[in-house]
């Protein structure tokens, strides 16, 4: 994969999580709608983000670290083996977030970044990321190459989580304002079920290519 072709995958895996009513637009629509404001719409957005790039952040800087010490076949197939497994577990375990709806700015970010690692959403950023042309050197614990990793991490993650942000907000505004929320009824797809097929499909990839 071409450095090109992996921020698009990384913009792209952020907007499927914007899409993923399990990853915020789904709560800032009834934060909105409690509240009767699109300015409750619009405010709970930023927390959500802030939350799911957090959770995302934490990925990448363990990543960092591993590619300085780890070869990259076996940190390959130790990350598709991390892989299968959550997907697996996503298939057969449900996550519900246990928080009120009268919540300030800090305990949605915590919501927000508790999904975001229950759903795995960093993981699927993994392979992404090992296909790119980092500089951290095998067997090095130069801080320097360290550095430079993580640095690239961080503006993957600014991508990644810009992209979740734009879709996500533009869908809770759309359905807040318009659509209203009958539509999921028998209008949505299992958007769970494709991420955890995915999962398991990125493992597949990591071990054979």
């Amino acid at each position: 994969m071409t450095d090109a072709w992996a921020w698009a995958a990384l913009v792209g895996l952020g907007a499927f999580h914007g899409l993923n009513p399990a990853m915020g637009w789904l709560f800032a629509v009834a934060l909105g709608l409690q509240r009767q404001s699109t300015r409750a719409v619009l405010w709970s957005l930023i927390p959500i983000a802030l939350g799911h790039a957090v959770s995302i952040a934490a990925v990448v800087a363990v990543l960092a670290w591993l590619q300085s010490v780890v070869e990259l076949r076996p940190l390959r197939i130790g990350a598709a083996a991390v892989l299968i497994a959550f997907g697996l577990y996503r298939l057969i375990a449900r996550h519900r977030g246990r928080v009120g709806m009268q919540v300030n700015f800090a305990e949605l970010t915590l919501w927000s970044f508790l999904m975001a690692t229950a759903h795995g959403a960093g993981l699927m950023l993994i392979p992404v990321l090992l296909s790119m042309d980092l500089p951290a050197a095998p067997h090095s614990m130069h801080m320097h190459g360290f550095t430079e990793s993580f640095g690239i991490g961080l503006a993957a993650v600014v991508a990644h989580t810009a992209a979740m942000l734009v879709v996500a907000g533009a869908i809770a505004l759309v359905v807040y304002r318009w659509v209203g929320l009958a539509f999921l009824r028998k209008g949505w797809i299992n958007v769970d079920l494709v991420w955890s097929i995915s999962l398991m499909a990125v493992a597949a990839v990591l071990v054979f290519a």
